[in-house]
């Protein structure tokens, strides 16, 4: 009889949040914390300490400054690990040199982490920019979904129990209902998933007023997409989960939007391109929208790098 081999018990699964001590950094902690408690996953804090060239005067920075700085902001994290803990969860701290996107990227290279949290505007955002640099270059970059949580959610983290996911029936789309299944999975009851599609007309056939055409055109537009949306539905159902749907016609960032904050879900999660989407930008200009006006926090998922 051979002998038993001991079998490593699966690890965890590991929540990045990057965090520059502003508030809305601490929003995004407080939101993660929530996700960590209900997926069992580990915290691991990220910070990056940005040294400049020189000082005010080009006064070069010394060995003794940057160590000064470097062991500051590591007390500032086991501070804020501090309060996790205390709260019954898991948390490692990480402090990284260099610019704050790359220092965060990297390291989510290394722990593979299921989400990364984080805000989006840190200490230097300006109210009227949709996302801070940071926040843009890691939704760009990152291989994992990513949780862009704004000033406006302070105080509003809870246990997210209902997920809307916009969807134009793209591969991106159906990521992104898939991510919003798995953060759902641990909850035995009260979870809801709502798919909605938005439709409308192209400037181009509404610049001139209604027409006829136009008036079928949305009519057979609804009901394929009523089609399509029943579909999907019927494939998603199990116990312990609802779901539902809705088609709209409207612009869709502002129809996604107004469902999210109509229906009080806690999180929107989409995909950053959807069939229009062109892989070079940023965001899609419909995500791009929606996490600039979402009354919750939003999941932006990419697609897998070619």
């Amino acid at each position: 009889m051979e002998p038993e081999i001991p079998r490593t018990p699966p690890q965890p699964p590991v929540i990045l949040v990057a965090t520059d001590f502003s508030d809305t950094a601490a929003v995004a902690v407080d939101w993660a914390a929530e996700l960590a408690r209900q997926q069992e996953a580990h915290i691991e804090l990220v910070h990056a300490v940005t040294m400049p060239p020189t000082q005010p005067g080009f006064v070069p920075v010394g060995p003794q400054l940057s160590e000064e700085v470097q062991q500051a902001a590591l007390d500032r994290l086991r501070q804020t690990a501090a309060t996790l803990t205390g709260r019954g969860i898991a948390v490692e701290i990480w402090l990284g040199v260099g610019t704050p996107a790359q220092v965060i990227l990297e390291r989510a290279g290394k722990v593979a982490p299921e989400i990364i949290a984080l805000g989006t505007r840190g200490l230097s955002g300006l109210k009227h920019v949709l996302l801070g640099s940071t926040a843009q270059r890691v939704v760009q970059g990152a291989s994992c979904p990513v949780l862009s949580v704004h000033p406006g959610d302070l105080g509003r983290h809870r246990v997210i129990r209902s997920i809307l996911v916009p969807t134009d029936f793209s591969d991106d789309a159906e990521r992104a209902i898939h991510a919003a299944l798995r953060i759902l999975a641990p909850l035995e009851e009260e979870a809801r998933l709502t798919l909605i599609h938005a439709f409308n007309l192209p400037i181009e056939y509404t610049a001139y007023g209604p027409i006829p055409t136009s008036i079928h055109f949305l009519r057979d537009t609804g009901l394929d997409a009523e089609r399509r949306l029943q579909e999907a539905v019927e494939g998603l159902a199990r116990e312990g989960l609802t779901v539902d749907w809705v088609a709209r016609e409207g612009d869709p960032a502002a129809v996604v939007a107004q469902e999210a904050e109509a229906r009080g879900v806690d999180l929107i999660a989409m995909g950053t391109h959807g069939r229009s989407g062109l892989a070079h930008l940023f965001l899609g200009s419909t995500a791009e929208r929606v996490v600039q006006h979402s009354p919750c926090p939003v999941l932006t998922v990419r697609r897998p790098k070619q």
